[in-house]
């Protein structure tokens, strides 16, 4: 498979969108750990809910099993770093993600409206 088929776009809206850098498994915790390159010129950084609603819809799993680690956002570019963990079950999402983590995310029981 070529680089160009690899890269996968996820589109955040009002012209925002994300490309997956990295994609990987952690067996061990039962996680996807993914890394993102938002592209935001001329917008500001997308919130942390706005990234997680959009990423259960495109991945197809439940908000409560998705949380925003960190957002990097790089000086004058209009782009960021986000590390995002989409967990196998929501269980396990409490038992690994730190307190403030789940905070910053909305809390664990986030409605979609």
């Amino acid at each position: 498979m070529s680089q160009s088929e690899q890269r996968r776009i996820i589109d955040i809206g009002e012209g925002v969108w994300a490309e997956v850098i990295e994609d990987k498994y952690n067996p061990l915790i039962k996680r996807r750990e993914l890394r993102l390159k938002v592209n935001h010129v001329m917008k500001s950084t997308p919130m942390r809910i706005t990234l997680r609603i959009t990423l259960s819809k495109a991945l197809g799993v439940d908000v409560s099993r998705i949380y925003i680690r960190t957002i990097k956002t790089e000086y004058g570019i209009g782009r960021s770093i986000a590390e995002i963990h989409v967990y196998d079950s929501k269980e396990k999402s409490l038992e690994f993600e730190p307190k403030y983590v789940i905070e910053r995310n909305g809390g664990a029981e986030l409605e979609i409206g």
